[in-house]
């Protein structure tokens, strides 16, 4: 049988990496032609890319409400939030990491390197931290890591509303997940996001560092412009980031209310399946994203089937290579590890999609577990 689906594919995996913007593509290539230079030197060409760098990092600041020397392209979100975190921790020898139990491996990952004391935070049936508990795990000398929206079940963390954190506790916030989709949460030292989650060009990331915030590099030193970066800025892929970050939150009330309505519909068809568990907070979350865990299904043959009647959605952790490893994040939730699917819009997903994977999906469950 052939693994080519029957149907032209529906592509509802937005939450790993949302296709190319329209305005980044346009963008793109018209900063190939002008963006090429060092922005270091002196010459024409290398002021022009200098421009349009410095306007890249102009149009993020004012889509996101910050200044502009707050502003750093890196070479990935990934990098972003290994930079963000280990740079509060640079000058603070004796810091530790207080991180939620369901953040992303990239902070997990950054905490481990750093060799840092590390404590982590419960959080509820809805995968939100546990306040009580942070402020417990805040005591002394640290940084805290609290994500602005889960990645894999789609609930905001209230960042604002969490107790007020003492002064020897920078926050980080990883916002790779909701950049553009919300509003940036306030009281961060610094904050991560990821161009490609938005419909950017990947390869882009965006560092935030507050003007105040006692941040160094964790890295070797650069001679570079931007003190927080390393290495030759991608001027090209910065600048169509940046539109199309812009675009994205021009038009975020529109498109996330009607992605929220669409979520509902997909959260009602799931739920309506004998033993499965619809996951997150139904309401406050992220607009386009959803997971829900199947009883009696392995994730992974779900995923297969799914893919051959034309749905691609993602399965098992979002931290992992692997759909067979259970995902971290629910089993800190305390809900169903396995047979679970993430399913997470694009821009351009319809109500047709979306009826069409709703009718699918019970079909699937059913000769799965016949």
């Amino acid at each position: 049988m052939s693994d080519v689906p029957a149907v032209p594919p529906r592509y509802l995996d937005a939450a790993s990496s949302e296709p190319l913007h329209p305005a980044a593509r346009q963008t793109l290539l018209a900063a190939l032609d002008a963006g090429y230079a060092d922005p270091r030197r002196l010459h024409h060409p290398a002021r022009n890319a200098r421009l349009l760098l410095d306007n890249a990092r102009a149009v993020v600041a004012e889509a996101l409400g910050v200044r502009v020397d707050e502003v750093t392209f890196t070479g990935s979100g990934t990098e972003a939030v290994h930079r963000g975190l280990l740079g509060l921790l640079q000058d603070a020898p004796g810091r530790a990491v207080v991180h939620s139990d369901v953040e992303h491996s990239a902070v997990l990952h950054a905490a481990d390197w750093s060799r840092r004391e590390t404590r982590v935070v419960p959080v509820d049936r809805l995968g939100r931290v546990v306040p009580d508990a942070l402020v417990e795990a805040a005591q002394g000398p640290c940084v805290v890591a609290v994500q602005a929206a889960n990645h894999e079940v789609g609930t905001t963390q209230h960042v604002p509303a969490l107790p007020d954190l003492p002064a020897h506790a920078p926050l980080f916030v990883d916002a790779c997940a909701s950049m553009g989709r919300l509003p940036l949460p306030t009281g961060w030292s610094a904050a991560a996001g990821s161009a490609h989650k938005w419909g950017g060009p990947a390869g882009v990331g965006v560092l935030l560092v507050r003007h105040r915030a006692v941040w160094s590099s964790p890295f070797p030193a650069d001679d570079r412009g931007d003190h927080r970066a390393s290495g030759f800025e991608n001027v090209p892929g910065a600048l169509a980031a940046a539109a199309v970050l812009q675009a994205v939150v021009a038009e975020r009330d529109e498109v996330g209310a009607r992605q929220h309505a669409l979520i509902d519909r997909i959260r009602a068809a799931a739920a309506a399946i004998e033993d499965v568990d619809v996951l997150g907070d139904p309401v406050d979350r992220l607009p386009h994203l959803v997971t829900f865990s199947v009883l009696y299904v392995n994730g992974e043959r779900l995923v297969t089937e799914l893919d051959r009647r034309g749905f691609g959605v993602a399965s098992g952790s979002a931290c992992t290579t692997s759909t067979l490893e259970p995902s971290r994040v629910l089993a800190a939730m305390g809900a169903l590890t396995h047979g679970n699917v993430r399913v997470s819009l694009t821009r351009d997903t319809t109500e047709a999609d979306v009826e069409a994977f709703c009718a699918v999906l019970p079909e699937v469950v059913a000769e799965l577990r016949a």
